[in-house]
């Protein structure tokens, strides 16, 4: 399969977060003692792609990590990835731009 260009442009922190999620994903699957064989059925997705997705292929669609994280009980952490309440830069960037001061409009 021939990569695109976005796969092979990939920042290098970017390739080292997806490699580590592929570790953990892998030590959490280990550690509940369960066999790829089995996590690959319980995910709906073959014991080659659960490979790849233990050693964080950037290729491999979010939808089949989420499975994988369902399948370890784990599928709520994904809403928390990029909750607006832990943004610290958004939320600095949204402060900046903050009226000084807020004026009531006037009754005619």
């Amino acid at each position: 399969m021939k990569a695109s260009a976005a796969l092979r442009a990939l920042p290098a922190p970017v390739k080292r977060a997806l490699a580590k999620l592929g570790e953990d994903l892998s030590a959490a699957r280990r550690r509940r003692r369960i066999p790829m064989a089995v996590m690959a059925e319980r995910a709906f997705i073959t014991r080659k792609t659960l490979g790849r997705v233990e050693r964080g292929d950037p290729a491999v669609s979010l939808g089949i990590y989420a499975s994988v994280l369902f399948v370890l009980g784990m599928v709520d952490r994904i809403a928390g990835l990029v909750d607006p309440t832990t943004d610290r830069l958004g939320v600095q960037l949204e402060d900046e731009h903050l009226p000084k001061r807020i004026r009531t409009r006037s009754r005619l």
